[in-house]
């Protein structure tokens, strides 16, 4: 499916970890997308690794973005690297192992979640260690030859998480990019939590599509397939393009049944 990825981390979850790249080959994807795939284990072993690293490669799928450690998803935490303490230093752990891991199949996209809000911190103490964090991370980002994308979430599923908009996003990119100089911070546009946070969905595609990292799909509401629910992303898509995203499209949605029959919308989708 030319233009297109799809997240095996909610697609193909049926069947295990490893035999999902086969499974998304076999449906017509050359490119597939990851949350963190061990989230009790920032560092994992490195057979886990390589395990992975062989299932891409026989499979002849290239992966095109991978989580940082995030804690477990889906789920109420919700990222790590603005909580002080112990997650905080799960997320520095697993920076240099998932940025090594990216570089050595050659993925180009790492995602960072920023953290819920907490009541044992000022939201400025937060801010502060997200910033040093996303720093850090941005810079482990540059050395293997990816971008860092920052992920705007929703309120209605989100109502600790504070970055909830892509000019958010966007903010938060930028503040990164201005410490570190390196201009590879930018935001993840997903287009489902744009539609959940209630936005103008077409006016941050024209106004965010052309500087994002990455875009992800998925209908509004119950985050199915396109055409499940009320959201135009066909025109969505074309809008995105049209505005000047050139990378891949993300599908990230949950599907109805079997995953290998949740692409029957992409028939005639203009990549």
């Amino acid at each position: 499916m030319h233009g297109f990825d799809v997240n095996l981390s909610i697609l193909f979850t049926e069947l295990p970890l490893l035999e999902r790249p086969a499974a998304a080959a076999a449906a017509g994807f050359d490119a597939v997308e990851l949350w963190w795939p061990w989230p009790e284990e920032p560092v994992p072993q490195p057979s886990g690794l390589a395990a992975l690293r062989d299932a891409l490669q026989h499979a002849g799928t290239q992966l095109v973005g991978l989580n940082f450690y995030a804690g477990r998803l889906p789920g109420p935490d919700r990222g790590a690297l603005s909580l002080p303490g112990a997650e905080s230093e799960r997320f520095r752990a697993n920076v240099e192992v998932a940025a090594a891991f990216a570089e050595s199949v050659g993925c180009k996209a790492l995602n960072a979640l920023y953290g819920n809000r907490v009541a044992s911190a000022a939201p400025s103490e937060q801010d502060e260690l997200a910033l040093d964090n996303l720093v850090f991370a941005a810079r482990a980002a540059d050395r293997a030859g990816a971008v860092l994308l920052i992920e705007a979430l929703n309120t209605a599923e989100s109502p600790d998480y504070p970055v909830v908009t892509a000019d958010r996003a966007a903010e938060v990119a930028a503040a990164v990019n201005a410490v570190t100089g390196l201009g590879n911070a930018k935001i993840l546009l997903d287009l489902y939590h744009v539609a959940m946070g209630g936005a103008d969905v077409a006016a941050v595609v024209d106004r965010h599509a052309e500087s994002a990292g990455h875009v992800q799909i998925a209908d509004v509401p119950g985050r199915g397939a396109p055409g499940t629910g009320a959201l135009p992303l066909r025109d969505l898509i074309r809008r995105a393009r049209g505005a000047g995203y050139g990378g891949r499209i993300g599908l990230e949605y949950t599907p109805v049944g079997p995953s290998a029959d949740a692409f029957d919308w992409l028939h005639g989708c203009a990549p």
